[in-house]
């Protein structure tokens, strides 16, 4: 869990600007509100103007590549340093001025674990729990248990933390917001340092752990990992929000790619040059480039007619790369 926000802070803003219920069971439709949350250190602006609406029950990606503002918008979601400006609601509350009610009800993993490496894993997740004044002491060690299986390091758990890998110290922190129930997850980057195998078990629990009603709020710089397990997604660059939905939404806004699989590619190119087709690519069997403005049935007529031996032809549906390129002009990390 992340630290609470110190006293002595900003004063909560009045009922006439933030509506703030009555109950801490609140039921909002989204868990995670932002309006124009700006923060600035000096001349740099980290985070300008974000208005982000997270839904409940969805497994929301948080992408953007590293430097542009994901850890810093969830540093000021979970009251660790306050926005220069704009607002924040998390679980139907304002951050940071709520930290105390709204705190209990998140795990978070942020900018990796903070642990005592003279502790075993083990240790250092009842030294957690024992942090939470929600906890029940009486199921402690029971609680710590299933939350090291759960993330695959019972093996591992008398071993002193300092000696873990990097992606085990990854898992450790996992198993520390999963200690108890919690309504928010919120993981930044949790599959830094874990080899594949350890990523497919990560994504596997985020699936669980939504499937049984959690919301997950999963930033990452991964084309794949947010493409593979997330409902919905948001696009971060340079501090500012690109878009936000459903990520096949997202995907759709963007054109496929155009292929033909042919032994022939050489004259495939030449055709779809021809036709306009831009952007292409020859790659063992395949041509592939931008679908022209032109009907592609004309296209497939003149491959046919120029002798080019046709095995497969079609546009291949967008993916989210597809789709932050178109709105970005950037290339991405999208190693899985």
């Amino acid at each position: 869990m992340p630290g609470r926000p110190e006293t002595g802070g900003p004063r909560a803003p009045d009922e006439r600007e933030v509506r703030v219920p009555s109950t801490s069971g609140d039921r909002t439709v989204s868990v995670i509100e932002t309006s124009g949350l700006t923060k600035r250190y000096g001349k740099h602006l980290a985070v300008d103007s974000l208005d982000l609406t997270v839904p409940r029950g969805s497994v929301f990606g948080f992408l953007g590549p590293n430097g542009s503002g994901k850890t810093t918008t969830i540093r000021m979601l979970m009251g660790l340093i306050e926005p220069t400006s704009g607002r924040a609601k998390v679980l139907g509350r304002p951050m940071p001025y709520d930290g105390r009610r709204v705190l209990p009800r998140v795990g978070a993993l942020i900018e990796g674990p903070a642990l005592y490496g003279f502790l075993s894993g083990r240790d250092n997740l009842l030294r957690y729990d024992s942090a939470d004044p929600t906890a029940d002491p009486r199921t402690r060690r029971a609680r710590a248990e299933a939350a090291l299986d759960r993330v695959g390091l019972t093996a591992a758990a008398g071993k002193k933390a300092k000696a873990y890998s990097l992606g085990m110290k990854q898992r450790l922190g996992l198993a520390a917001a999963l200690l108890q129930p919690r309504e928010l997850l919120v993981l930044d980057e949790p599959t830094n340092g874990l080899d594949p195998q350890g990523m497919r078990e990560i994504r596997s629990l985020v699936r669980e752990l939504a499937s049984d009603g959690t919301t997950v709020f999963l930033s990452s710089h991964l084309l794949d990992e947010i493409e593979q397990v997330c409902s919905h997604a948001a696009v971060m660059t340079r501090g500012r929000l690109i878009t936000q939905g459903p990520v096949a939404e997202l995907a759709a806004g963007a054109r496929g790619r155009l292929f033909v699989t042919t032994p022939d590619t050489a004259d495939a190119a030449r055709v779809l040059k021809e036709f306009g087709v831009a952007d292409l690519v020859v790659a063992d069997d395949r041509v592939t480039g931008e679908p022209p403005g032109t009907e592609l049935a004309d296209v497939n007529v003149a491959l046919v007619e120029a002798g080019v031996r046709v095995r497969g032809f079609g546009v291949e549906r967008a993916s989210l790369e597809d789709a932050f390129v178109a709105l970005t002009g950037e290339g991405f990390d999208v190693a899985g």
